[in-house]
């Protein structure tokens, strides 16, 4: 053997010496697997402090004290508790995570054998905690995960030592918000100037909708005012919440609105916000024209009668019905594209032409607001848009001013105690409206001083 090897070339023997050296090197090192489980558990795994009970924001990693987001102190039994905190990682099934905690896969089961109270336990994602408090003797006592922001599943053991799971909520504190602006360009800037967010302007749009057409009605000049909830959780906001009350000055009009206790607005004198139509039936855009009988037509170049209005918007977006009916024709050809009529009561007809798709066949029942195709370009069009008319007895009328049926007013003691809160409501909103004008003047002034 040592005549073979003293055969192989010396450069030869020099490399099988170094191969030999570092295969022993690679195989006397710990595998990156065991150093990571055993990183990943010690890092995941805190044993031995008691935390706050403060609801905790909602950050990639939270610190122990701010993980526990109990809605009451603990009771005094568990003071003497270990309480550890593990942390969802990508691939976690809730039995590591028991095992990681150094709780048996028999205690796991006890808890889902509770049923749907903690069937949220078995979807679990990646950033969320589970809360484990043990005894000396290491059996879990109770265990807590936090839902969200307000509520924290809490999971102990009762007096008979069996588990009990319960919801416990987190108090909201309701702050009033004001917010108000004038229009300069468009509506949707100056709700966002005004410190609105987009659901709120959305919102807002809604509660005017059926008196105010978003897409042609709005004038530079215009004005609103806005009074909201919002939600505070131990001091620190969380949310937004109702409209409670809100006006809207358009053209010369002034429309006010107040939230109820049913959830629903009212004008000051008890009368629905809510009328049988929308003014409008596709979300606040912009308009290609108006509503005018001698139009001249784009593509025949010649007078005809364009008794409706168009609606630009990107192709696709929802086209809603302006209210409750039957479809009585959802169909295509060469002029109108894909259309879709609607009957209504009074002897009235809403007509929907140029879709992209429609979403409702002849015969099927429609609620206000409910999708009932998609606009585009379909038929004789220059253009994609949504071509809406407004018929009644046969004879077209404009959406935008024609008078619609309301839905039903207030009644009796309902409406007397409604009408008296919303008064004191809108002189509130109405004082803080005139407050912020008188700050807006005096600045104008020294505005105006500056060099």
């Amino acid at each position: 053997m040592r005549q073979f090897v003293t055969k192989i070339p010396k450069q030869h023997r020099v490399l099988i010496a170094a191969t030999s050296v570092f295969l022993s090197v690679v195989l006397l090192l710990p595998s990156e697997q065991a150093a990571a489980s055993k990183s990943s558990k010690a890092d995941s795994l805190e044993i031995g402090k008691r935390y706050s009970l403060a609801l905790p924001e909602q950050t990639d990693v939270l610190l122990p004290e701010q993980s526990v987001s109990a809605l009451a102190p603990l009771p005094a039994e568990d003071l003497s508790l270990n309480w550890s905190v593990l942390q969802v990682r990508k691939g976690d099934a809730l039995s590591a995570l028991f095992k990681q905690a150094n709780v048996s896969q028999q205690v796991m089961l006890d808890i889902l054998a509770l049923g749907k109270p903690v069937k949220t336990l078995t979807r679990l994602f990646p950033g969320e905690q589970l809360e484990f408090g043990v005894n000396a003797q290491g059996e879990l006592q109770e265990l807590r995960y936090a839902l969200n922001h307000l509520s924290t599943l809490r999971i102990s053991r009762n007096g008979e030592g069996r588990f009990v799971a319960e919801e416990l909520k987190k108090e909201v504190e309701l702050r009033n918000q004001f917010a108000s602006a004038a229009i300069r360009s468009n509506f949707w800037s100056a709700g966002i100037e005004a410190g609105l967010s987009e659901a709120q302007i959305m919102n807002l749009a809604g509660i005017f909708g059926w008196d105010i057409d978003f897409g042609l009605d709005i004038r530079a000049g215009d004005s609103f005012s806005v009074l909201y909830e919002t939600q505070y959780v131990d001091g620190e906001f969380i949310g937004n919440g109702n409209i409670i009350a809100a006006q809207f000055s358009n053209q010369g009009h002034l429309y006010q609105a107040v939230l109820h206790s049913d959830g629903n607005y009212y004008k000051p004198d008890g009368a629905s916000m809510r009328q049988a139509f929308l003014r409008a039936p596709v979300s606040f855009q912009y308009v290609s024209s108006n509503f005018n009988p001698r139009r001249l037509h784009p593509v025949l170049k010649t007078v005809r009668p364009h008794n409706g209005v168009d609606y630009v918007a990107p192709v696709g977006t929802p086209i809603m019905a302006a209210g409750d009916g039957r479809v009585v024709a959802s169909a295509y050809n060469n002029i109108n594209g894909h259309y879709v009529f609607i009957q209504h009561a009074n002897n009235i007809v809403t007509k929907y032409l140029h879709l992209s798709k429609r979403l409702v066949a002849k015969g099927d029942k429609v609620r206000q607001g409910e999708a009932i195709g998609r606009l585009g370009g379909t038929g004789r069009v220059t253009g994609a848009h949504l071509h809406y008319e407004f018929v009644i007895d046969g004879v077209h009328r404009n959406p935008r001013t024609v008078k619609l049926p309301q839905a039903t007013p207030l009644q009796g003691s309902d409406k007397v105690q409604f009408t008296a809160k919303a008064q004191q409501i809108l002189t509130q909103l109405q004082t803080k409206e005139r407050v912020l004008l008188a700050k807006a003047d005096e600045a104008l002034p020294a505005a105006s001083a500056a060099p």
